[in-house]
């Protein structure tokens, strides 16, 4: 869809995954970033407010022969970003619980200081309380007979029971994103749980409406469900 509009080569090669180069789309100077929040081949391209309307103009031509659409934020910001299990700041993403927990540590820690190595480095060295865990819906049928979609931001999680789930810190597991997964055809959801509960194929409930839903461990930690070696994003 771009190459026949960007000047760019958009190559492997000429583009790696992670570069950014300025270049021109249909005349248009931009800087395209080769990185996907999303989880598929894709750049982020940043112009000046003035060039927006024609860019976006260029971009709606040059795709109708690929049956191009326009999506909004939920894509971005659920749909496409929780089949990948990217984290959201303000979401995952909060002082509440560490990187650690939240499966971003990485194998080598860079030697230069920074703001907050050392208390990083000390989750590194120790047992987390809680992991970062991906669920799926495994029903959304009410007592009366409605779909339910929990929207994610706090509903409890709790056991198969109908328990409360609380951590070694005393932190009580809940949603913290909810949304479809168009491309598993599954509903999932987001949330810290436990140790002993962070176990793939373990059941549990999440509360929503004041009723219980059964939920399901698909993954714990970082590794997506949805092409999970990020081959489709750099191809």
């Amino acid at each position: 869809m771009l190459a026949p509009v960007c000047e760019a080569d958009l190559s492997n090669e000429g583009f790696p995954y992670g570069s950014v180069q300025e270049t021109l789309i249909d005349g248009i100077p931009v800087t395209m970033f080769r990185i996907s929040y999303v989880g598929d081949l894709g750049w982020e391209i940043y112009t000046r407010m003035e060039h927006g309307l024609r860019l976006w103009d260029t971009l709606w031509d040059a795709g109708q022969a690929h049956g191009v659409v326009p999506v909004g934020i939920g894509v971005y910001a659920v749909t496409g970003r929780i089949e990948k299990g990217y984290r959201l700041m303000g979401a995952e993403l909060e002082s509440e619980y560490d990187p650690v927990e939240a499966g971003l540590a990485r194998p080598k820690v860079k030697s230069a200081d920074f703001l907050g190595k050392e208390a990083y480095l000390a989750a590194r060295e120790g047992d987390p309380a809680a992991q970062l865990c991906t669920l799926s819906m495994q029903s959304h049928a009410s007592a009366d007979g409605i779909d339910r979609f929990p929207t994610g931001g706090n509903e409890p999680i709790l056991t198969i029971d109908g328990a409360r789930i609380v951590d070694a810190k005393g932190r009580v597991s809940r949603v913290t994103t909810a949304g479809a997964a168009p491309s598993l055809g599954q509903y999932l959801l987001m949330g810290y749980l436990p140790p002993e509960h962070a176990v793939e194929g373990t059941e549990l409930r999440v509360m929503y409406m004041n009723e219980l839903f059964p939920v399901r461990v698909e993954r714990v930690g970082s590794r997506p469900l949805f092409d999970p070696d990020d081959a489709r994003m750099k191809a």
